[in-house]
């Protein structure tokens, strides 16, 4: 245990300064964004904070506490939830989810020549949850710290366009209150995001979007529990084998013991807290570890293909959602 406290104190003091951020400006941003922000400036400014006697506390952030904070994301949840939201949200959250992820993969990969994980890492982070979606996912398809920090940055770049574009927009898209926050909430990348877009609309098109989205989050473990399949699948028998998502099937059993179980508010409400730091300092650890050297040697490619998701997401989620609102 003492070998990984100085990289948790670390990690731990980034996201104390996190959090404050986010409350001290009022900002819509997640402090999750923050934390992989100052993590950069400070890993790359004092690259020795990395290594040696830092270095196991760091990766115990990046693994074991990232997998325990994915599988608590699931107490933001409810089934109830999906009932709320009807057939046509779900129907709006399928379709833009699994469109944005095979088009993430198949553009990044076969058009740009990007690697694997980077390409299925900015697909994940644009279909499901952003950063959390690109966290929870780097330990399934084997990526390195780097990869994941070029996909939270698409994140980070895309959703906050979307954020100040939607409400914008919203006067010209011929879509009532509902149908708005479906949309909202099944193509705009952070929950935070969401929130904020929402907001500046107003209160019904946000609770909508909300609620559309939480659905879309819980998405993120079926879909982790899939690509861990194929890529099995794709490596042929005599590969090794993807990690086994432990922390998806811990996802669903902390969002079905929520559904059913009346929790008290206290406990939920500590839970989430614990839960975001437990997070925070996941994504501040992964921000230590990456440097700007590496980040350059990738080019331009991964943020290209952030752009076209982007616009994938607004340009047939728009049409999806006409489409949903008005059959179903």
């Amino acid at each position: 245990m003492p070998k990984i406290i100085k990289g948790l104190l670390l990690a731990a003091f980034i996201t104390l300064a996190s959090i404050l951020l986010t409350d001290v400006l009022h900002s819509s941003i997640s402090p999750l964004i923050f934390a992989i922000v100052l993590g950069l400036i400070i890993g790359n400014l004092r690259p020795q904070l990395t290594a040696g006697s830092w270095h196991p506390g760091l990766d115990f952030c990046k693994k074991r506490l990232l997998r325990i904070g994915v599988a608590f994301y699931g107490i933001n949840i409810t089934l109830q939830h999906i009932a709320d939201v009807g057939t046509a949200a779900l129907v709006v959250d399928v379709i833009m989810l699994s469109s944005t992820l095979c088009l993430g993969y198949w553009i990044g990969h076969k058009w740009f020549g990007l690697d694997a994980p980077t390409s299925l890492l900015v697909g994940a982070g644009s279909a499901i949850c952003g950063a959390a979606a690109v966290l929870a996912a780097e330990p399934v398809v084997r990526a390195k710290p780097q990869q994941a920090t070029l996909a939270v940055g698409t994140v980070v770049i895309f959703g906050t366009i979307a954020m100040f574009l939607y409400p914008i927009m919203y006067p010209l898209l011929g879509l009532d209150q509902e149908s708005m926050g479906i949309f909202t909430g099944a193509t705009i990348h952070e929950v935070a995001q969401v929130v904020a877009a929402g907001d500046a609309i107003n209160s019904e098109v946000a609770q909508t979007a909300v609620i559309t989205k939480l659905t879309r989050v819980m998405m993120l473990a079926p879909v982790l529990v899939l690509l861990g399949h194929w890529l099995s699948r794709k490596q042929g028998s005599d590969a090794v084998r993807p990690p086994q998502p432990w922390f998806a099937y811990g996802f669903i059993l902390i969002v079905i013991i929520n559904s059913v179980l009346n929790l008290p508010a206290a406990w939920v409400g500590v839970i989430k807290h614990l839960d975001i730091w437990a997070l925070t300092m996941a994504m501040a650890a992964l921000g230590l570890s990456t440097h700007i050297s590496e980040l350059k040697s990738v080019g331009w490619k991964p943020m290209a293909l952030g752009a076209i998701l982007f616009i994938h997401l607004m340009v047939a989620g728009l049409t999806v959602t006409h489409l949903a609102t008005t059959w179903l």
